[in-house]
């Protein structure tokens, strides 16, 4: 018996991953989260019973006040929902809908223009498939998942068809933006119990005040035993007089300093900030970043978090303006944030330099243990980013391009370049980037830029 418990103790050290250091800067990310608020709709995540998800209407006239944050919207703001139906019992098949209403409080009407929207389920809309690190995604034809689908719509300016340009509320009405089902019966791919998710992401502009709500209810069934959807009338029966959907998501710990929480919980409230921008440059008052040192590189953060900053102290997640007190406190991981990074890279040196540009997932650290990344060979079997990633440059020859990538990483994945350039003595060559941090992804990752050793 020994020797078969020895033979399996040394194979499993073979295939052990090990600890690889990348020694270099971690510098904080430039620019700030801008102020549009965000319906954040997130918790519970996986729904079991009927109830109110989200409200920000007022807590007049309602049976269960607490239910409801008061917080109206109006000009530019986006909304997110992401959300899992799991059958329980395994036997009760009948689908969870998920409903978003929006109601004009005003006499006069207003008009809500829906700029960009995008609503998947797991299944059959996006599987989890089994996908390459880096695929390329020109065509926007690769996904994996609901929240890489619609993130992935949203990054290409799209409005799925199942939106109208816009949708007019009349004085004192409600209006269903959103009444689609989460099927958890004959699903594509057996789930043992039967589970299956459904991801949102709108950008929204309104010339009125408008309150929103997001609630779960199960389809109703016809005479003949089909399925059908929940009407405006019984949507606002369950607003005015449910109560918070049950069971509740795990309480979050409180946060102090930079602490790691023990438990960050999950997002149900107004968050403040769909968007990133960053021009980032040497300096404030710089035009322009130069380089690494040849064999050198140095990164910045993305999405950091408390108890995950990598040495530079940025908190980068949205604070919440209103939420319920059972949920999170910020808007860890920024799930439907855009990152939209410009990089004008410089060559100080007196010879070509090549360059390269990645996004990666080291390990998460709030201050780093040693005096770099580090990173895992082979990579952790978590995945903790899955979606895709733009980027924009001039190649060589000086022609423009725009490429899409679909990345898959894992816990430490050092991941590989999204774009390689020759920049040549003196010379500046810009970069842009850009993504929408996806829904089911764990923070933080990290933008790297590298210079090749000269041989």
């Amino acid at each position: 018996m020994l020797p078969i418990l020895l033979s399996l103790t040394l194979a499993q050290a073979a295939i052990a991953p090990e600890e690889i250091l990348q020694p270099q800067l971690v510098r904080p990310l430039p620019g700030q989260l801008d102020t549009i608020p965000v319906f954040n709709s997130n918790s519970p995540e996986i729904v079991l019973q009927e109830g109110i998800l989200l409200s920000t209407f007022p807590p007049s006239g309602k049976k269960v006040t607490s239910a409801h944050l008061n917080f109206p919207l109006s000009g530019r703001f986006d909304m997110f929902a992401h959300h899992i139906a799991k059958a329980d019992p395994p036997e009760n098949l009948r689908s969870l809908y998920l409903g978003i209403i929006l109601h004009n409080p005003s006499d006069e009407p207003v008009t809500v223009n829906i700029l960009q929207g995008a609503s998947y389920s797991s299944q059959p809309d996006a599987p989890f498939i089994s996908l390459a690190s880096l695929v390329p995604n020109n065509l926007g034809n690769v996904f994996s998942g609901p929240g890489s689908r619609a993130m992935l719509d949203i990054l290409r300016g799209k409005r799925q068809d199942i939106f109208p340009p816009q949708i007019i509320i009349p004085p004192g009405k409600s209006q269903m933006l959103l009444n689609l089902p989460i099927p958890v019966k004959g699903l594509l791919i057996p789930e043992s119990p039967p589970i299956n998710g459904r991801s949102t992401y709108l950008r929204l502009q309104s010339n009125g005040k408008v309150y929103a709500a997001s609630l779960a209810m199960f389809a109703k069934i016809n005479r003949d035993g089909s399925e059908r959807s929940p009407t405006l009338t019984e949507w606002q029966d369950l607003l005015n007089n449910g109560d918070l959907s049950t069971p509740r998501d795990k309480v979050p710990t409180p946060i102090e300093s930079n602490k790691k929480p023990a438990i960050y919980g999950r997002v149900a409230g107004i968050s403040q900030g769909s968007q990133w921008r960053a021009y980032i440059v040497d300096e404030p008052q710089s035009k322009y970043l130069t380089i690494p040192q040849p064999g050198q590189a140095f990164s910045y953060p993305l999405s950091s978090l408390h108890g995950g900053t990598l040495g530079t102290n940025q908190i980068q997640t949205a604070p919440m303006l209103v939420r319920y007190p059972d949920t999170a406190y910020y808007a860890h991981g920024n799930y439907g944030v855009q990152y939209s990074l410009r990089l004008p890279l410089y060559n100080n040196t007196e010879s070509d330099q090549n360059v390269n540009i990645a996004l990666q997932t080291p390990i998460k650290e709030d201050q780093l243990s040693k005096s770099g990344l580090r990173f895992f060979s082979p990579p952790k079997p978590q995945t903790f980013f899955r979606g895709t990633v733009r980027v924009r440059y001039r190649n060589d020859q000086g022609s423009a391009k725009t490429d899409f990538f679909h990345l898959v990483q894992k816990r430490g994945e050092m991941g590989q370049p999204l774009v390689s350039l020759s920049i040549k003595p003196k010379n500046t060559s810009s970069v842009e980037v850009d993504f929408i941090y996806p829904p089911d992804a764990s923070p933080p990752q990290v933008l790297t830029v590298s210079t090749a050793a000269n041989n």
